[in-house]
Order: C-alpha cells, then sequence, then structure tokens
C-alpha cells in the first residue's frame, strides 16, 4: 500500500508522520474483502471520528459567526455545512478521490467519483487530522476548506432542507403535511440502508435511499420535490 501525499499536503499544509493512519483514511471497505490476510482496516471508524469533530467545529464557528440567529436556522445551516454534497465537493476540491484504496470492482464502477464515497473520504481524513495533529489544526482545516463556503450557501438557499421545503410547500399547494414510512431495511445493524417512502395522504410520491432513517427521508422529500416539480 502505497501512496504519495505532496500533492495534498501542498494543499492543506498538512503532513503526517503516521503514514498507516493516513493510508487508513483512504481505505474503501470493498479494499479489505480482497486484502482480509493483510490485517488492515478500513476508514469507517475514522470516518465516525472526522463527523464528530466536523460537527462541533461547525457548531462552535457558527455559534459565534451567528450570535443573533435562533437554535433552528444555525441548526440548518449547520446541515447544509455537512452534508454528504458540501463534502464531496470538498473532496473534489482537493483530490482526494485519487487516494482511495478501492476493490477491482470498485474502481471499474467509477469509485473515485461516487458522491458517497467523497463525502465519507473527506470525514475520516478529518477524523485522521484530529489523531495526528489534535482539534485545533483539524479546526483550522474545517475553517479553510468547508465552512469557508457558509455564506455562499445562504445566500443561495441551500441551507433550506429538502424536507422543511417538502413540507412547506406540500402544505401550502395541497393542505397536507406530508409524512414518511419505512419500506425496507437491508444490512447488518451497524451498516443498515433503509429505503423511506414520502407520502401526501396515502399516495407514495417518491422513495429515498440512506444508511439513517433520516438522511434517507431527505432523499425521499429531494425527489419527491423532483417528482411533483416544487424544486
Amino acid at each position: 500500500m502505497k501512496n504519495n501525499y505532496t500533492a495534498l499536503e501542498a494543499k492543506t499544509g498538512i503532513k503526517f508522520k503516521d503514514v498507516d493512519l493516513i493510508n487508513k483514511a483512504f481505505i474503501h471497505k470493498s479494499y479489505i474483502n480482497e486484502h482480509r490476510n493483510e490485517g488492515i482496516q478500513n476508514n469507517e471508524r475514522l470516518e465516525f471520528l472526522g463527523d464528530s469533530v466536523l460537527e462541533l467545529a461547525a457548531t462552535h464557528h457558527l455559534f459565534h459567526k451567528y450570535p443573533d440567529q435562533h437554535e433552528g436556522q444555525m441548526t440548518s445551516f449547520r446541515s447544509a455545512l455537512v452534508k454528504g454534497k458540501h463534502l464531496a465537493e470538498v473532496a473534489e476540491d482537493l483530490g482526494l478521490g485519487k487516494y482511495l484504496f478501492l476493490s477491482k470492482g470498485e474502481e471499474k464502477s467509477g469509485g473515485r467519483e461516487k458522491k458517497y464515497i467523497l463525502a465519507n473520504v473527506t470525514e475520516a481524513y478529518i477524523g485522521a487530522i484530529y489523531l495526528e495533529h489534535g482539534y485545533d489544526i483539524a479546526e483550522e482545516f474545517i475553517e479553510k476548506f468547508i465552512l469557508k463556503k457558509i455564506d455562499n450557501i445562504i445566500e443561495k438557499g441551500l441551507h433550506i432542507d429538502a424536507k422543511s421545503q417538502f413540507q412547506e410547500t406540500c402544505q401550502d399547494k395541497e393542505d397536507f403535511t406530508p409524512h414518511y414510512d419505512v419500506i425496507s431495511e437491508e444490512g447488518p445493524d451497524h451498516n443498515k440502508n433503509f429505503t423511506m417512502g414520502a407520502y401526501i395522504n396515502e399516495q407514495l410520491i417518491a422513495e429515498g435511499k440512506g444508511s439513517s432513517k433520516q438522511k434517507a427521508e431527505d432523499d425521499a422529500a429531494k425527489n419527491a420535490l423532483k417528482a411533483k416539480g416544487w424544486e
């Protein structure tokens, strides 16, 4: 397992002494399937850690940047900052995809460009920065490459999440509040995938998928907006 991180180090200003740690940030779970005897781990634990560090840094930033905003508004801002689409864009800007360790099948299917994989590797990379350099350096990275986009997010209304938009539009146009139900669940408890349906009255408008019910509902709401032509 070898990667040359010189270009990434130049972009971020962050170097790693622990090569195994930085490598682990880029090991997708598919790679493990083809290298089971090498005693390596995928990046999901680092992703879990990085997600928490990112949420704390975003919360701290928004708390001080917007002293007059209420909790609900800041929650919307934070959700926009840490959602997968935004994190995938950060990964693309930094070229994180080229460092991924993928299975041959995932490679052939375009894994280096898949948004959810890129979003996850951004979080794993943050987790690795935190372990190697501590919270302050991780926060500096987050400020520089993620939080800087908050003004653009607010200006374009990207902080208005799909579920809120779908609910408000549905109530306005059809005088109904939409609801969501589980259509299916797949996978073990630690790696569930959900399919949720977005309904108006009893009519299924669209389905959505995600690693949690909330993410699947967000996806369903987004697809429902498209289906109804309410985007």
